[in-house]
């Protein structure tokens, strides 16, 4: 079953929350940024303030955009047809994520993926992953 672009809507603005703007300022401009703690050294998804591993200071890096798929569900019963799967990134943490541009009845756990931009309704683009 092939992947069918579907309208992706953008609940508040990218300036709702101050720690996720840098986030969504480069999601703009094309870039995949993660936060890395600077005292751990740990990188973490979802972006915040404080490493949630050892609570230091976090710095954003740019990420590889690279991830294989732990896990995922295929949805075939709405409108249009969609995966979503846990992607664990190159860099290390683990996101939940959609799949798309793919044959969706291809997909497969341990597959390389990529970042891909997909713009959304009213918002920043979103950071979704395509077959590597």
């Amino acid at each position: 079953m092939a992947y069918v672009q579907r309208k992706i809507p953008f609940v508040g603005t990218a300036d709702t929350n101050p720690e996720t703007k840098p986030f969504f300022d480069a999601a703009a401009a094309g870039k995949f940024m993660v936060r890395r703690c600077t005292r751990c050294t740990k990188a973490h998804w979802y972006p915040r303030a404080l490493c949630p591993f050892c609570f230091g200071d976090c710095a954003w890096e740019e990420a590889s955009g690279k991830g294989k798929i732990y896990s995922l569900s295929v949805m075939k019963r709405g409108e249009a047809p969609y995966a979503i799967a846990y992607v664990t990134l190159a860099e290390g943490p683990s996101m939940l994520t959609n799949i798309v541009d793919c044959d969706l009845d291809a997909l497969k756990i341990g597959q390389d993926v990529k970042v891909t931009f997909v713009p959304s309704e009213g918002g920043p683009p979103l950071p979704f992953f395509a077959p590597a």
